[in-house]
């Protein structure tokens, strides 16, 4: 058993290394890579060099032909909602600026996506997103930023899911990557703010209560919250 585990972390640990590479720039946009100059640069065999490559491959992020080699891709052509890609670019350049990008993607589908909820939210989904704000408020008081992002996380998905509609559902790794990312990068603040919190409740509350309109409307504010934390003033919470 012990030999999957090994390859898996090496393969997870090229992968991340090359993603991260190629993100910051130290792979540039055009360069050529072989696979056995990848395998001995990295010190991996030929085996888990070609799975991480065909993983990039797969994210748009490198181009592997025969007698040319692999090429790395301009970004143009990478797969941005890949939780991956999302956080090597949190984690290298200007992580202000990509998670400025990403608050305004959800301004496009998450305060949708509370409407709907409060059309179709089921009992035990709103219980969930009840007890989640319950634990946001104690662990946002305590200042156990991991706890609270764990429940921030918990809020945010089952709001997706009782939104009904699956491409929603299919983008909650993209939102749990914003929150891990302002989380790990000290774009929170030590204690979370309250009246974020409240957001919440209010976006709960709505849902429970069928407000499709007030649903929409706590949900935009959360996310202009979260964006005014981190464009400066650091007091958002999630």
């Amino acid at each position: 058993m012990s030999q999957p585990s090994h390859v898996g972390a090496l393969h997870g640990s090229l992968l991340t290394a090359l993603g991260a590479g190629i993100v910051s720039g130290e792979l540039a946009c055009g360069q050529v890579l072989t696979l056995e100059g990848v395998s001995a640069h990295h010190g991996v065999s030929r085996s888990v060099a070609r799975e991480a490559i065909r993983v990039l491959e797969s994210m748009g992020m490198i181009e592997s032909r025969r007698r040319v080699g692999i090429t790395i891709q301009p970004s143009t052509k990478w797969n941005m909602f890949d939780p991956r890609l999302i956080r090597w670019r949190l984690e290298s350049g200007d992580r202000a600026a990509q998670l400025v990008s990403l608050s305004e993607l959800r301004r496009g589908f998450e305060p949708v996506a509370a409407a709907l909820a409060a059309r179709r939210a089921n009992l035990d989904q709103c219980r969930i997103m009840a007890a989640a704000v319950s634990d946001m408020v104690i662990h946002g008081r305590s200042g156990d930023l991991e706890s609270y992002l764990q429940a921030d996380k918990v809020f945010h998905q089952t709001l997706l899911e009782a939104s009904g509609n699956e491409m929603f559902r299919a983008l909650n790794d993209v939102v749990a990557e914003v929150l891990a990312g302002r989380t790990h990068h000290g774009m929170m603040p030590a204690i979370p703010n309250p009246e974020a919190i409240e957001l919440h409740d209010q976006v709960a509350r709505a849902v429970r209560l069928g407000d499709e309109q007030r649903a929409e409307q706590a949900m935009r504010a959360i996310i202009d919250e979260a964006v005014s934390a981190v464009c400066g003033d650091h007091t958002a919470g999630g």
